[in-house]
C-alpha cells in the first residue's frame, strides 16, 4: 500500500470506529477483511488511527473537522508537523485520500487557535481540573507526554532467568534491551521491537509489562512462602510478577470479580513456570488469612490512555463516579482478608486524584485498624513509564 493509501485507511477505521470496544480488536478485523494489507501496512495504520486518538482534539481543530478523514489530516499537523503544501502532495495519489477541497485548505493553513490548555494537550475539558490537581505547574509537560506513542518494556522472568541472561538472549536476535531504574527486573525496547517472535518470550524468560505495572507488584513486598492474594487479577500480569517475586514458594490466589478475564492465565503461568498461583471465586476466600493482599483496582485506565487513548474519549462523569464507587468496594471487601499484621497494597493505572489520594484519605477514615505506611506516583514524563500510584496500608491488629 502506498503512504497515501494507509492514510485512506486509517481515515475509514476511523470513520466506523466502536467507541465501546477495544481499538485493537477492531483494528485486527479491518486486517481480516482486508488480508490485501501487509504487515508493514497494519502497522502504519494502526499507528496513525493511535496517533488520532491521542491528539483527537487537536487534530479536529486544525482540519476543522471530525470525520475520519478531517482527523487523519488534522494529525499530520498535529503529529507530524507537515505543511500544507506536504499535505496536498498526499493527498493526490492513487488509492488515498481524495484531493483537499478549499475549505479544507484554509483550516489546514489557518494554524492552530486554542480556546483552552486541555484543546491544546488533547485532554477532556471537564476532567482538565483533576490533571491540575494531579501535576501542578508541570500538567503541560505530562498531558504532552500522553500525547505521545508509550515505550515497550519487559519483565524479566527471574523464574527462567537473569536479567543479564534476558538482555544477552534479546542481543543475540538484534534486541538491545536496556535496563530501567523503576523495578529490578525491567528493561525497554525500542518501540515497534517484534517481542512475541523472541526466544526470550517464547521460553517464558520475559513478559510484556510496562515499568511501573511491575513497580505495582513490587510495592505489594510478596516474599517466598507467604499466603498472597491479588484480588483483582484480571489478565494475570501483576499476578505472575508476584509469583516470580516469591521465587514460586508459597500460596498466590488470583481472584477476579469476572473470572472470564483470568482466561489466559493458566497458559501465562506455565510458560513462566509458576506452579503456586491458584484461581478461586471470593466464596472460597478465607478473612484475615493472607499475609498480602493486592487490589489493582478498576479505574479510569488514564495513566495507560497513552495505550489505549480511546478510553479517554470513552469516559463520562458519571461512568468515573461508577468506579470510584467500585474501587471503594474492592478495598473494603479486599481488607477483610488482610490477617492482623498483614499489607494491604491498592493501585490504580490513573493519574486522577478522585481515585488516587481521594480514595486513600477516605479509606484511612474508614478503617482506622489500618496505617497508611508509604505511597507514590508514577508519571508518564517525570518516571518516564505508564501513569500509576500505589499506596501500601498495614493492619494493626
Amino acid at each position: 500500500m502506498t503512504p497515501e493509501a494507509r492514510l485512506a485507511a486509517a481515515a475509514n477505521i476511523l470513520d466506523n470506529l466502536d467507541y465501546d470496544r477495544p481499538v485493537d480488536s477492531q483494528l485486527k478485523a479491518w486486517a481480516r477483511r482486508n488480508r490485501y494489507a501487509g504487515s508493514g501496512d497494519r502497522r502504519a495504520i494502526a499507528d496513525r488511527v493511535y496517533t488520532v486518538l491521542r491528539r483527537k482534539r487537536s487534530s479536529a481543530l486544525y482540519s476543522g473537522g471530525t470525520s475520519g478523514r478531517a482527523l487523519v489530516l488534522g494529525s499530520l499537523i498535529s503529529s507530524d508537523g507537515l505543511s500544507t503544501a506536504a499535505i496536498l502532495d498526499l493527498c493526490n495519489g492513487p488509492y488515498g485520500l481524495e484531493p483537499l477541497n478549499e475549505s479544507e485548505q484554509i483550516s489546514l493553513s489557518a494554524g492552530s487557535a486554542y480556546k483552552t490548555d486541555a484543546e491544546k494537550l488533547d485532554w477532556p475539558e471537564w476532567l482538565y481540573p483533576q490533571a491540575v490537581s494531579a501535576f501542578g505547574d508541570t500538567v503541560a509537560d505530562e498531558l504532552h507526554a500522553m500525547r505521545q506513542r508509550a515505550p515497550i518494556d519487559l519483565r524479566v522472568n527471574s523464574l527462567c532467568a537473569t536479567p543479564q541472561q534476558a538482555i544477552t538472549s534479546l542481543a543475540e536476535e538484534g534486541v538491545i534491551a536496556d535496563p530501567l531504574e523503576l523495578s529490578a527486573k525491567a528493561l525497554r525496547v525500542a518501540s515497534g521491537t517484534p517481542i512475541l517472535n523472541t526466544e526470550a518470550y517464547r521460553s517464558g524468560a520475559v513478559e510484556l509489562q510496562d515499568a511501573a505495572s511491575q513497580a505495582v507488584a513490587d510495592y505489594a513486598q510478596p516474599e517466598p512462602g507467604q499466603n498472597v492474594l491479588d484480588f483483582c487479577a484480571g489478565a494475570g500480569g501483576k499476578t505472575l510478577a508476584l509469583a516470580a517475586l516469591m521465587d514460586d514458594r508459597g500460596t498466590l490466589i488470583a481472584h477476579d470479580i469476572d473470572p472470564r478475564r483470568m482466561s489466559d492465565l493458566p497458559i501465562r503461568a506455565e510458560r513462566a513456570r509458576a506452579t503456586i498461583i491458584r484461581q478461586a471465586q471470593k466464596s472460597d476466600l478465607i478473612e484475615n488469612s493472607f499475609d498480602r493482599v493486592l487490589v489493582d483496582a478498576p479505574c479510569s485506565g488514564s495513566g495507560s490512555w497513552r495505550r489505549d487513548p480511546i478510553g479517554k474519549w470513552r469516559l463520562t462523569p458519571e461512568k468515573l463516579d461508577a468506579l470510584v464507587k467500585a474501587q471503594r468496594d474492592a478495598l473494603s471487601a479486599a481488607a477483610t482478608y488482610v490477617r492482623p499484621g498483614g499489607t494491604l497494597t491498592y493501585a490504580t493505572c490513573s493519574v486522577l486524584p478522585l481515585e488516587n489520594d481521594e480514595q486513600v484519605a477516605w479509606f484511612c477514615a474508614q478503617n482506622p485498624v489500618f496505617k497508611l505506611e508509604v505511597s507514590r506516583a508514577l508519571w508518564p514524563s517525570r518516571d518516564k513509564c505508564d501513569g500509576f500510584f500505589m499506596a501500601r496500608f498495614r493492619r494493626q491488629n
